[in-house]
């Protein structure tokens, strides 16, 4: 297995490896259907920028999952008192067949090490409970993070 950085002719991969996640995750087809194509749209210009990065494993030259990540600007907080950045994971999938042969673990770790770099001290994503494990095992831990669907007036 190899793991490298993403790039925009990854364009549909990524868009696939988002909509296969929610999929795994419950999302009905209509949602699905319904944020593909914003999100192509959101996420082409970060990814051609450099806003939007990650990485691709690859097996014998094939795709087997990818991590999406930002750098999110974020105030100072308790957790990162000197810090105004965020390290974000917004995608992590990875091929079904391929599962729990540590991809997702190879791509966990890049991630890590490319926020690293990018000097980031604190890191944030959503887990579904499948996923949790993974993290729960590398030092993530829940927050108090609640959420709330605001409607336009």
């Amino acid at each position: 297995m190899i793991i490298r950085p993403i790039s925009p002719r990854d364009l549909d991969l990524i868009c696939r490896h988002r909509r296969e996640m929610f999929k795994d995750a419950g999302q009905s087809e209509e949602i699905l259907n319904g944020f593909a194509e914003p999100f192509r749209e959101w996420v082409t210009p970060r990814l051609s920028d450099g806003r939007y990065f990650g990485f691709i494993a690859q097996e014998s030259g094939e795709s087997i999952g990818g991590i999406g990540l930002m750098e999110i600007d974020w105030p100072p907080h308790p957790a990162h008192l000197l810090d105004s950045r965020r390290g974000y994971v917004l995608n992590l999938f990875v091929e079904p067949a391929h599962r729990k042969r540590g991809v997702a673990q190879a791509l966990l770790d890049a991630s890590e090490t490319e926020f690293g770099k990018r000097g980031l001290t604190y890191a944030a994503l959503h887990a579904t409970a499948a996923g949790r494990p993974l993290y729960e095992r590398n030092g993530w831990g829940s927050t108090s993070e609640m959420a709330k669907r605001l409607t336009t007036r």
